[in-house]
């Protein structure tokens, strides 16, 4: 409940931006879109809710890491409490982004849909699936970055610097098909791609994934972090609590 209270009314816009942030994109990239022409549509996807799910899946990662590199100062009187370890209010931070975003995702789909655009996915399963495999990617992330920003700060900024590019790198707003074979190629390292394809391959019943993308690779890479980042958070515990 604090971190809820603490994400949505410590600033008077927080519940504003939740939504204000994806429908500013949304309506940016669509009068883009109308201005060139509509020259060239998703394969097997609608526009807009196509754009609806790659947005709302990378804010779930990308919302993770941020939240996740403050978790730990932001709670520092707590630790005062011998129970309460550096990861528990990484953990519960984590789980309120999933919580909020998950929201947020219904509530835009749910706007399109009263729009009159098809925007209901057609396999529910596997996207409840994907999405779950999203949040636990973000929280391995955050669990890693957490540590290494407290023990070395300057990083923090290099690692919210990194995330608009990684936007336009993960195949958000611009369909990674169109990239040459040669890019494509180190693009497809980047384990946020395989989660946002295989999540649309599951949302829209004909749409064309991305050659290349792999579920092994995403949960690879989802063991990974979760393993090193709780290894991490053992072996740096006392330095994580001093202030």
């Amino acid at each position: 409940m604090r971190e809820v209270l603490a994400r949505t009314t410590g600033d008077r816009m927080g519940w504003f931006w939740l939504l204000g942030e994806p429908i500013a994109f949304i309506a940016f990239m669509v009068s883009l879109r109308t201005f060139l022409g509509r020259t060239r549509e998703i394969i097997g996807a609608e526009f807009v809710p196509w754009l609806i799910v790659g947005l709302t899946g990378f804010f779930l990662v990308r919302n993770a890491i941020q939240r996740g590199m403050s978790a730990i100062q932001a709670n520092q009187a707590l630790f005062a409490y011998r129970q309460i370890k550096p990861v528990d209010p990484l953990l519960v931070r984590n789980a309120m982004e999933g919580l909020l975003q998950t929201i947020v995702l219904l509530i835009l789909v749910g706007l399109a849909v009263l729009n009159g655009i098809d925007a209901l996915p057609d396999a529910v399963p596997g996207v409840f699936v994907l999405w779950l495999s999203l949040w636990l990617l973000g929280l391995g992330c955050a669990l890693v970055v957490s540590v290494v920003v407290r023990l070395v700060p300057d990083l923090e900024r290099l690692v919210k610097m990194s995330m608009f590019p990684l936007l336009i790198l993960s195949g958000v707003i611009l369909p990674l098909q169109r990239f040459p074979p040669s890019i494509l190629e180190y693009l497809l390292y980047n384990p946020i791609v395989h989660g946002l394809e295989l999540l649309r391959s599951q949302y829209f019943e004909g749409y064309h994934m991305l050659a290349g993308v792999s579920l092994d690779y995403l949960w690879r890479w989802i063991l990974v972090s979760l393993a090193l980042g709780l290894a991490l958070h053992a072996r740096f515990e006392r330095r994580l609590k001093a202030k």
